[in-house]
């Protein structure tokens, strides 16, 4: 078996994390008492750094393609239920080749993988700006470009969960997932952000544009990563290699549990599809309160990692992922309380023109406060994964949960634009933050080993 370049990860002696049970904390990790994010595997693994500033950093653009593209749907058709049909185009071939990506990841170089993977969301981002720049105003080569680069995403996300277990010790794995959240959250604040100011000021050609140079750095975080090869034996991707991943979540009650909750989080608390038309009609503002309040949800996530050395010390992370996803649906029926408010006239009469400042401010809180609640349950619930997972099939399953936590937000895309469509725009926050609530409450009842999980004795 090739190791991870010894430099970038492990000593000259040692192979890359193994599937052991994991040691007792260090005397160093004990002493990580600190209220800030921990940054020792920035420090400690150069590849890890390399993979996750370039991932910051192309991330931005990836957010500004995403809300540029909402809002040229919206833009086009002046239908929300539109705007869900990128999210309907997506998801049968992202869970496809979520899937499939995954199986390939525990048989192939992970780094190649990646590398593939981005070029293909390169290639239709690029396709995505020059419709933009020739005027070719069609949806539906829209959803198909937007659903290639959705794909891509995919593989590569899945992929890159693979490979951090792999320039880590175990020890610094949740401490990773937090710095994720950090990454996460400066690219959904900053490219949220821009989107709504250059889709309003230059234009969707250019701010495509700004996305096609941004990924530059995908490429350069993947091309000097080292090889990561297979562990072990597993299946070819196929029939037997998915049925093997099947038994393996059939037999892990608690990874399963940590995708179910998670899938009703993402499928009853994302809004997202009906912000246009909340900002047009019902806040004021168009596509700049769009943008705010997209870069809001990410600035609560920010916060949460930065503040997050505390989270390094809870045991019973499968207890902290379903209060974390509770917050979360209070958050998001608050939300449509709010919206509902004010279809009523309660916070006074808002257009694309004339914003209303205070109850857009309210509406920020809210999705700050959801944006950190999703953020801390973000890292419990990797942290369960890249732990609790053999490496053997560590990509299978990281395929599975980057389908959910990418296809659950399309699933909420298509249930918010429904929704909204048959009742009101302030009906699936008010609704689905309920169902959040009630539901993730009662599985934690039904579920005691997940209530128990315990990170030192990490069990699937």
């Amino acid at each position: 078996m090739h190791r991870v370049l010894a430099s970038d990860a492990v000593p000259h002696d040692e192979e890359p994390n193994s599937d052991a049970t994991p040691p007792p904390p260090t005397a160093s990790a004990a002493q990580n008492r600190s209220l800030f994010v921990d940054l020792r595997p920035l420090r400690e693994s150069p590849a890890f750094a390399r993979l996750w500033l370039g991932g910051a950093i192309s991330g931005i653009g990836g957010q500004m393609t995403i809300v540029a593209i909402g809002l040229q749907v919206y833009d086009l058709t002046r239908s929300t239920l539109a705007v869900s049909g990128v999210a309907l185009f997506a998801l049968l071939p992202m869970v496809f080749f979520g899937i499939y990506g995954g199986m390939l990841a525990d048989v192939v170089d992970r780094r190649l993988l990646a590398l593939l993977s981005a070029i293909v969301a390169w290639g239709s981002t690029l396709c995505i700006a020059l419709l933009a720049w020739f005027h070719v105003d069609n949806v539906w080569l829209l959803y198909l470009l937007a659903t290639l680069n959705s794909v891509a995403a995919t593989v590569i996300s899945s992929t890159r969960m693979a490979i951090y277990p792999r320039l880590l010790p175990r020890d610094l794995l949740p401490a990773a997932s937090a710095l994720g959240g950090i990454s996460t959250g400066v690219m959904v604040t900053v490219g949220p952000a821009l989107a709504g100011v250059l889709v309003a000021a230059v234009g969707f050609g250019w701010t495509y544009s700004v996305d096609v140079v941004l990924f530059v750095f995908a490429f350069l975080r993947i091309v000097t990563l080292p090889a990561i090869v297979p562990e072990g034996e597993a299946a070819r991707p196929g029939w037997a290699s998915l049925v093997e991943g099947m038994r393996f979540l059939k037999t892990a009650p608690n990874v399963r549990m940590s995708f179910i909750v998670d899938l009703i989080a993402m499928t009853f608390g994302q809004p997202r599809v009906i912000l246009p038309a909340a900002g047009a009609l019902l806040l004021g503002g168009g596509a700049v309160t769009v943008g705010a309040l997209t870069a809001a949800f990410a600035i609560g996530a920010l916060v949460s990692s930065v503040f997050s050395g505390p989270l390094g010390h809870v045991r019973l992370q499968g207890l902290a992922v379903g209060r974390s996803i509770v917050v979360y649906g209070a958050f998001v029926l608050a939300l449509g309380a709010e919206l509902s408010m004010m279809s009523t006239g309660w916070f006074g009469a808002a257009d694309a023109a004339h914003p209303n400042v205070p109850a857009i401010a309210i509406a920020c809180v809210l999705f700050a406060g959801a944006g950190g609640a999703d953020n801390v349950s973000a890292i419990f619930r990797q942290t369960i994964l890249q732990t609790a997972i053999p490496g053997t099939m560590r990509g299978r399953i990281q395929g599975v949960f980057t389908v959910v936590v990418t296809g659950g937000p399309r699933l909420g895309d298509l249930y918010a634009g429904a929704a909204a469509a048959l009742v009101a725009l302030w009906f699936p926050p008010a609704f689905g933050g309920l169902v959040i609530i009630v539901a993730v409450i009662l599985l934690l009842r039904l579920q005691p080993t997940f209530r128990r999980y315990d990170a030192m004795r990490p069990e699937p």
